[in-house]
């Protein structure tokens, strides 16, 4: 019969496939609900009415589980890797407790977000004049080649670093590693995400263009790069709207 450490040790070595698995069902879901129309009422674009606020946030919170979770998922792989090679520490916490705070750092932007949505859009849940576009547009690009961008970008291209840069014990040591990991990701990718604005949040085939945008800035062998060529064409695109 097999010792209950022995079982320990077999759960956490295909602990990697289950968490991979569940990262895929979450994303899968997400992605539905957002092509459901993400919960909106279909006759609150007709009546005027804004949609309610906890909706909203929702709606934001699942689409930003839908379109950072698969660039992310190396680092909760790592963590999961990490885990299961010290099986004998109970001082490390399980993976969603990791996934977790990813997630809630996403949370506090889905909650900034769905508030300028609201105070800002109109029912079609984007700017509707050129000049809010072009300006939009042109900050995007722009905060592409800043700094900030770079210094968060290199973190989340760099997950094994990041892990062992900042690994901390236990439960909320784990909750804070996933929580400044997602602060990382939200340093990097904001901008980008403040384009919902200009293609509009409800519009999938925008979604999946900054999906995987963002996908080959953190996973691509020349991301970074790629991503300041997206800077250009930004810059040039909302010159064109301001100009235009």
């Amino acid at each position: 019969m097999s010792s209950a450490p022995d079982q320990t040790s077999r759960l956490l070595r295909h602990e990697r496939l289950v968490v991979a698995t569940g990262i895929a069902l979450l994303v899968a879901l997400s992605w539905w609900y957002l092509a459901d129309g993400a919960g909106m009422h279909p006759m609150a674009g007709m009546t005027g009415m804004p949609p309610p606020f906890a909706a909203v946030v929702l709606m934001w919170w699942l689409m930003m589980a839908a379109m950072m979770l698969p660039s992310a998922t190396p680092a909760v792989l790592l963590y999961a890797r990490v885990r299961a090679s010290r099986s004998s520490d109970p001082a490390i916490a399980a993976t969603w407790v990791f996934v977790a705070g990813y997630l809630a750092a996403w949370l506090v932007f889905s909650l900034l977000a769905a508030t300028a949505q609201l105070l800002l859009t109109g029912p079609a849940m984007a700017f509707d004049n050129a000049t809010a576009e072009g300006a939009v547009l042109i900050a995007a690009g722009a905060y592409q080649l800043t700094p900030l961008k770079s210094a968060c970008l290199a973190e989340c291209r760099a997950p094994a670093q990041f892990i062992s840069r900042h690994w901390r014990p236990g439960t909320t040591g784990a909750l804070q590693l996933g929580m400044r990991h997602g602060v990382y990701c939200v340093g990097c990718c904001w901008m980008l995400m403040t384009l919902l604005f200009v293609g509009g949040i409800m519009n999938l085939w925008w979604i999946a263009v900054l999906t995987i945008l963002v996908g080959i800035e953190k996973l691509a062998p020349r991301g970074e790069s790629i991503g300041r060529v997206a800077s250009v064409a930004l810059i040039g695109w909302g010159a064109v709207r301001l100009l235009g």
